[in-house]
């Protein structure tokens, strides 16, 4: 039987989040792993994950064909994990999510490669945001480029480094109020990153349906309060909840989509949450979900506290306020 070390996975994207996640999980599988990144100078963290020699990194930009053309070289399945929740100049949603997404479907069809396209669930060509219209037409791109392709769509993500509950833990750490957007009754399904790493491992390894198009969420359905609320509890922290309506939240990040840090929030941030982002009735029933891969999902309560201890205000081993 051959082994996975005979496969040759190329992963766009794999230096970010998701990706050192995907690279992590693939390597534990023994593929061989190609991270084609833009700065692959900036990938070395991924070589300690696998075997000497099991991962390497190469440049590619996905507005650049030649570039992704030449990183799917000799590959055997291709994942895109690429997107940016922030345009800046060339980078723009458009060109990196939809014509980016096409540019790897045609690179993976040029070679004969499956491949696995990780979008979000709230793709939507309807939608106010620019980034939900850019990931669906990257979906719509890949299908029709490569109809075999797998697309992923994961709810928000968490885990250690990620920049949804430590964004919300630091933001506590400086400010005596947290806001509610819309009131904070926006639905979420949190993901935790290392659950959807896994489930890219498995399409890629083949144990998906050809084609499919699966929604990946976490195993509660949380507002945004419920989920502030659980920030709050686990960094220890007394903090006033304030609601800001959405037509207020819209123009103060008119100036905060400038601002360093934590208090970063764009236009585009505000209309996507004016929808909710859970896995849909029309998923669970055809089992495109991580449960129907075979997958238990975590919550937020049995893996946060592994590292958002680092907020509390004396650390680790503070005993909790009663």
């Amino acid at each position: 039987m051959a082994s996975n070390l005979d496969t040759l996975v190329t992963v766009f994207g794999g230096s970010g989040f998701l990706g050192r996640n995907v690279v992590r999980a693939l390597a534990k599988r023994d593929y061989r792993i190609r991270v084609a990144v833009r700065r692959p100078e900036l990938a070395g963290h991924l070589q300690p994950l696998g075997k000497v020699g099991q991962i390497h990194s190469v440049q590619a930009n996905l507005r650049y064909p030649a570039s992704v053309e030449a990183a799917m070289r000799d590959s055997h399945v291709a994942i895109n994990l690429v997107g940016i929740l922030t345009e800046s100049g060339a980078q723009t949603f458009e060109a990196v999510q939809g014509r980016g997404a096409e540019t790897v479907a045609k690179a993976a069809t040029a070679v004969g490669a499956r491949m696995v396209h990780v979008s979000a669930i709230g793709a939507d060509e309807n939608s106010p945001s620019r980034y939900a219209q850019a990931k669906a037409a990257g979906e719509r791109a890949v299908a029709s480029a490569l109809p075999s392709a797998v697309i992923l769509r994961p709810s928000i993500l968490f885990g250690p480094e990620d920049d949804f509950t430590n964004r919300f833990a630091a933001l506590a750490r400086l400010s005596p109020m947290l806001p509610l957007i819309g009131g904070g009754e926006t639905k979420l399904q949190p993901a935790y990153v290392g659950d959807v790493a896994t489930a890219v491992a498995d399409a890629a390894e083949g144990k998906t349906k050809d084609g499919a198009v699966y929604e990946l969420g976490g195993p509660e359905v949380l507002s945004m309060r419920e989920i502030m609320k659980i920030i709050l509890d686990i960094a220890d922290r007394d903090r006033m909840l304030v609601s800001l309506p959405f037509g207020l939240a819209k123009l103060q990040s008119m100036l905060l989509q400038f601002a360093p840090g934590p208090f970063k929030l764009t236009p585009d941030q505000v209309e996507l949450l004016r929808s909710d982002n859970v896995v849909s009735g029309a998923a669970k029933a055809a089992e495109l979900t991580l449960e129907g891969l075979g997958i238990s999902p975590d919550s937020i309560e049995a893996i946060a506290p592994q590292y958002l201890w680092r907020f509390r205000p004396a650390g680790q081993f503070q005993r909790k306020s009663a």
